[in-house]
């Protein structure tokens, strides 16, 4: 029992610890903005590779086409703690805060569908990367149209 408690009241500290730095992180607004608009910059590059093998722009590599999309996925769940109060600026339309959520809502979409391209590509078939590339677009276009500033 009193190593049940230790082993939580560890865990619950270095998760206290972790909140912290986050926090921390974005003391400043710009920090914020820098932070996601980096996240979104990485994952726009691997996203735009992927839709030059979509395109038949580029050659398709399974292998490379797997890896932009594994980018993609785990970079999609990275922008949003740096949407919180006291954040606005930047690229993003004031909307984000007065319909949180709305984007919220977009948010989940599009980490769903990025998952599901991440699912496709790692299958390594065209046309189900081709289909899941057009859903994924299609999220990040609602999400842009909504909530970026043009």
């Amino acid at each position: 029992m009193k190593f049940q408690k230790l082993v939580l009241g560890s865990a619950a500290t270095v998760l206290a610890m972790c909140a912290g730095q986050a926090y921390a992180q974005f003391q400043k607004p710009e920090d914020a903005i820098k932070y996601r608009q980096s996240v979104y910059t990485v994952m726009a590059n691997s996203f735009g590779k992927i839709g030059g093998v979509v395109k038949g722009e580029a050659p398709f590599n399974k292998d490379e086409v797997a890896k932009n999309a594994a980018i993609v996925s785990m970079m999609s769940t990275l922008p949003w703690q740096a949407f919180g109060p006291g954040t606005e600026g930047g690229k993003a339309q004031h909307a984000v805060w007065l319909d949180n959520a709305k984007f919220k809502a977009a948010s989940d979409k599009m980490q769903l569908t990025v998952a599901d391209l991440n699912k496709a590509a790692q299958s390594g078939d065209l046309e189900s990367i081709k289909k899941a590339f057009g859903a994924a677009g299609a999220t990040c276009k609602g999400c842009h149209d909504d909530f970026k500033k043009k």
